[in-house]
């Protein structure tokens, strides 16, 4: 079973997965929570589980992954004969070695054979296999994946007879709505859990590149991931995704991916057969009281603009910075991680309607989203980044933060402990996700000592710019 640590806290990715199935209309019509909850005359839910469950999938993974093996020094070689040859170590070489996981999914799609599961998943998989509630076993192809979100689709091949689950509008749920938990924990098979909805809309996890949870206390555990979170009505609000757990298992904090983010991110899947994710091109912060009440503006949601990127969309419509953005195609923004999720679903190139808080009157403003393009910085231009620097390539990440794609030997960067390969993650205590966000912060902190926080091969670790 994968288990995936994302933070020093301990977020777990729940790398078993469970596929869940949209109930499928054509089989059955949606049921009425009276009947879901009346069994005889004890209340229950197996009613509506009975017509969900064969939705929710098992999901069996093969591949091959790089290890790093560990150098021997010359003089001690004499001592391990043929242990390079053999096992791939004492020569510091990478060598691939093979590896199984379980996981989760839902059947989204039941006439297409559709099935969503997690990224993280299927990561690095040569052989896909699913597996229904009724014993059937189908090879699973895969569509398309999104690291961002950590979503993944998967076509069932030669299925038939599937049932699915319908996806419930996320944007509705409330805290103290009750969820279902459904998936393949520990790789035990189908297992049902429940509890409520505890809070919406959860960020800074650092589990993914871009965060808008549903956090529930519906226990689920390491083999959950791609499995399904729904209502009492069968439907599907989110896909289960990480927990929080100190010590490795359920506390009853858990995290799911929004239904509706999962809806945007696989409809462009399917279509594209990639997300090519639209750039509006504002850095913010979120909005407090203080600075509310300083801009005339007496609500408590929002999404404050600190600064608008030079002929970015948001430039060419007009947005300023001092804007307070409320809303994104009349739905209300609630903070800037909410916009930037709800951008993030949006394709490249899509106009919309951006309500903004601008001296004491609400405007709405047409944007057409620009191509969040990689970018890159070669070796010669990277000290006008920082000196420490000069020397270094640098490209965006796929899966957030600035790659270090090469270091000219012998360069200051180089004798900074720079490597090709690390990830640029942070400065100080800001976060990195892109080149702009690297240069800008380190603008802003110039004639101090930076903290570079880097991951190498998944290892955090520091270096100190003067």
């Amino acid at each position: 079973m994968l288990k995936k640590i994302r933070t020093a806290t301990a977020i777990i990715a729940l790398s078993s997965a469970a596929v869940f199935s949209t109930i499928n209309t054509a089989n059955a019509s949606a049921p009425i929570l009276g009947d879901l909850l009346a069994k005889g005359n004890t209340p229950s839910l197996a009613p509506m589980l009975k017509q969900v469950l064969p939705g929710v999938v098992n999901i069996s993974v093969k591949g091959k992954k790089d290890v790093q093996g560990f150098s021997i020094p010359d003089e001690f070689k004499f001592m391990f004969p043929g242990m390079g040859d053999a096992f791939g170590f004492g020569d510091g070489r990478t060598q691939q070695r093979e590896f199984r996981a379980l996981g989760s999914g839902v059947i989204i799609n039941a006439a297409e054979s559709l099935v969503v599961t997690n990224n993280h998943v299927i990561d690095g998989a040569d052989e896909i296999k699913v597996q229904l509630s009724d014993s059937r076993e189908f090879n699973a192809k895969l569509i398309g994946r999104d690291s961002h979100t950590d979503l993944a689709l998967l076509k069932l091949e030669n299925a038939k007879n599937l049932t699915q689950i319908d996806m419930a509008d996320s944007d509705e749920l409330e805290v103290g709505d009750f969820a279902i938990a459904i998936g393949n924990p520990y790789g035990l098979g189908q297992t049902v859990t429940s509890g409520i909805v505890s809070a919406l809309g959860r960020t800074g996890l650092n589990i993914e590149n871009i965060e808008n949870f549903i956090q529930t206390d519906a226990a689920i555990n390491s083999g959950n991931s791609g499995g399904a979170l729904i209502d009492l009505s069968g439907k599907l609000i989110g896909i289960n995704t990480a927990i929080m757990a100190p010590s490795g298992g359920n506390i009853g904090i858990g995290f799911a991916i929004p239904a509706n983010m999962v809806k945007t991110v696989t409809a462009q899947i399917l279509k594209y057969g990639e997300v090519k994710r639209g750039l509006l091109g504002v850095q913010g912060t979120e909005l407090n009281a203080d600075l509310a009440n300083s801009f005339g503006y007496d609500q408590s949601t929002g999404a404050f603009v600190n600064e608008v990127i030079k002929d970015s969309g948001a430039d060419k419509a007009g947005i300023k910075s001092g804007d307070i953005i409320t809303a994104i195609n009349g739905k209300k923004v609630k903070s800037f991680a909410a916009l930037r999720a709800e951008i993030a679903t949006q394709r490249a190139g899509n106009e919309i309607t951006v309500t903004v808080f601008r001296d004491g009157k609400y405007q709405d403003i047409k944007v057409k989203l620009s191509s969040d393009a990689t970018q890159k910085v070669s070796a010669k231009d990277s000290q006008e980044i920082s000196p420490a620097f000069a020397g270094a390539s640098f490209a965006n990440s796929e899966k957030g933060g600035v790659e270090v794609t090469d270091v000219v030997k012998g360069s200051v960067a180089s004798m900074f402990g720079l490597r090709k390969g690390d990830i640029i993650i942070g400065v100080n205590r800001t976060d990195v996700n892109t080149l702009h966000d690297l240069k800008t912060t380190l603008e802003k902190e110039k004639g101090k000592i930076s903290a570079i926080k880097i991951n190498r091969n998944g290892t955090i670790l520091y270096i100190t710019l003067r």
